[in-house]
């Protein structure tokens, strides 16, 4: 599968992620609900999808490139792509602020518009240090003497 597809499907896969982000920021951030922080509520609303997508890219957009398997090996991908997208969700705090703060658009239109800047940051990262197959090492030839 080619990294088009790939993209296609971290993209699938993160569009779900933007539901569970919209519905936990809005439980979390709205008066009605329990009215926090914005910086806190968008931080905790990004970690809850960065983990719904790590599973689901695991299990499908990445399957079978990941090496190794084990439980330990997902472990530390998981880890990987928690620091990954930790600078994008650091990003995404501050564009929604200053979406929000400094240029009064609506909260949710900017979160929306934060996720889909940090998306290809959160992609290129992932596949290269989080999924990506090692490349294949050349044998050394011998030296002539």
């Amino acid at each position: 599968m080619d990294l088009l597809a790939k993209y296609l499907k971290f993209c699938l896969v993160g569009g779900s992620g933007v539901l569970v982000d919209m519905g936990v920021l809005h439980v979390l951030h709205a008066p009605g609900w329990l009215g926090w922080d914005l910086s806190l509520s968008k931080a905790l609303a990004a970690e809850t999808a960065l983990i719904s997508n790590f599973v689901w890219n695991e299990l499908w957009t990445f399957r079978g490139t990941a090496v190794p398997a084990g439980g330990r090996a997902r472990l530390g991908r998981l880890a990987r792509f928690n620091l990954i997208c930790l600078a994008g969700i650091g990003w995404s705090v501050l564009l929604v602020n200053l979406f929000v703060r400094g240029l009064g658009w609506n909260v949710y239109l900017a979160n929306l518009v934060a996720i889909g800047l940090v998306s290809l940051w959160n992609f290129g990262l992932a596949w290269r240090w989080g999924w990506r197959l090692p490349a294949p090492q050349k044998p050394e030839t011998p030296v002539s003497r």
